[in-house]
């Protein structure tokens, strides 16, 4: 088996670490993006990373649904975390839009969309990939990445409509496969459309996932993650997980203890 690279992973929230990255190791995993949430979120995924150099990779965030609890000058604070820490990040991350009901009842579109903005400048002065979560704000999100300069972006657990696919596809950006792959129709239709250079596989841990029988996900069910992308395409294992990790470590500029030669 080829390494296997989780590119989003809420490590922050798991009771044991240790253990969820031992196992994960045990599987073939080579590295982790630890992302954060908001400034709690991100300094803990800080400590983590400092813990398990060379293979945890953090990356430093502030989710949408967070933002209906600050004012302009938590928001201001929160923006300021990540700007002072993004050369100890591998990326920017977990951003984006939300636009379920449940969060525009807390924070509207235009709030949503104006820190956006704010993080993407952010991330392109660094010149740090953005790992983008885009619920129901397919179109928007892609608009706001493509207008930032940004140069690489990832629409984690994407499932929107194939008409921004194809705008992520063109722009160069990539599309991360969750362990939802399994089962979620319109996760899996995204899953089958994209490029394969443009796949990255993670775990969005400690999700949990399942129709019928539910599970809660750690870093090691990237394996999951990779045997749903190569059974829905039709590809071999090895393969999917030799040119999704090699995409990972290029996107993301991590620098592994494998060379990337070495899982070419």
């Amino acid at each position: 088996m080829n390494a296997l690279f989780d590119t989003h992973a809420h490590l922050d929230q798991l009771t044991n670490v240790e253990a969820a990255l031992d196992g994960a190791r045990k599987v073939g995993v080579t590295g982790v993006v630890a992302v954060g949430t908001d400034m709690v979120s991100n300094e803990k995924t800080l400590r983590i990373a400092e813990r398990w150099p060379g293979f945890v990779h953090p990356a430093f965030g502030l989710h949408p649904s967070h933002l209906g609890n600050y004012d302009g000058v938590c928001i201001a604070s929160e923006l300021k975390f990540i700007q002072d820490n993004l050369m100890a990040a591998c990326a920017v991350g977990e951003v984006g839009l939300d636009y379920h009901k449940r969060t525009l009842a807390q924070v509207s579109k235009e709030t949503q969309q104006k820190v956006f903005s704010e993080v993407l400048a952010l991330a392109a002065a660094a010149q740090r990939p953005v790992l983008v979560h885009s619920r129901y704000a397919w179109a928007d999100a892609l608009n706001l990445v493509r207008e930032s300069g940004v140069a690489n972006a990832v629409f984690h657990w994407f499932t929107g409509f194939s008409s921004v696919l194809r705008g992520i596809m063109d722009a160069g950006y990539y599309i991360s496969a969750t362990p939802a792959t399994e089962y979620h129709e319109e996760h899996r239709r995204v899953v089958r459309s994209v490029r394969l250079e443009q796949l990255l596989l993670e775990t969005d841990a400690p999700v949990w996932y399942g129709r019928t029988e539910k599970y809660q996900s750690y870093p090691a069910d990237v394996l999951r993650s990779l045997r749903a992308v190569a059974e829905l395409r039709a590809e071999n294992e090895d393969k999917v997980a030799r040119i999704t990790t090699r995409a990972a470590r290029c996107v993301l500029g991590c620098t592994m203890s494998q060379t990337l030669e070495e899982v070419s």
